[in-house]
């Protein structure tokens, strides 16, 4: 069994998960502010050490053709930061309609803003969710083999 930090970064907050590949189950944490980005990797690590960790899932934002944008670009940049931080095994994962399906888990569950609070680490939770349930790191690229666009 190998335990797993879910994350879905943002410009302004990251949510967070933790799940492990034997009960395939991710659960959302917390949400953290996603600047200063050496506080959040910080965070992130604690969050790692705390939940014994092995590695770090990261929510890759791409296009609906397959290809990498600007924030695709940046969401993979700040993945190699956390690994060289961390030095844990990091990867990426698609995590198109992760938010949308997170909306529509928090429907009709919490006020406007309260959903706005917690809806980072739902989508963080997706995220981990479709990680393990399609095979965890085997089917997920690190940050560094992914060529730059």
């Amino acid at each position: 069994m190998s335990r797993w930090i879910g994350i879905d970064h943002g410009t302004k907050r990251i949510g967070l998960a933790a799940g492990d590949t034997a009960g395939g189950i991710a659960t959302p944490l917390d949400v953290i502010p996603a600047e200063p980005l050496d506080q959040a990797i910080r965070q992130i690590l604690q969050r790692a050490e705390e939940y014994h960790a092995t590695g770090i899932v990261v929510g890759w934002p791409l296009n609906m053709d397959d290809t990498e944008g600007p924030q695709g670009k940046l969401v993979r940049e700040v993945a190699a930061k956390i690994e060289a931080a961390t030095g844990l095994d990091i990867r990426l994962w698609d995590e198109r309609l992760s938010s949308f399906q997170a909306d529509q888990a928090l429907a009709g569950m919490l006020t406007r803003k309260k959903k706005k609070a917690r809806q980072d680490a739902v989508a963080a939770a997706a995220i981990l969710q479709d990680f393990l349930s399609c095979g965890g790191p085997e089917g997920a690229p690190k940050p560094n083999e992914i060529a730059p666009a």
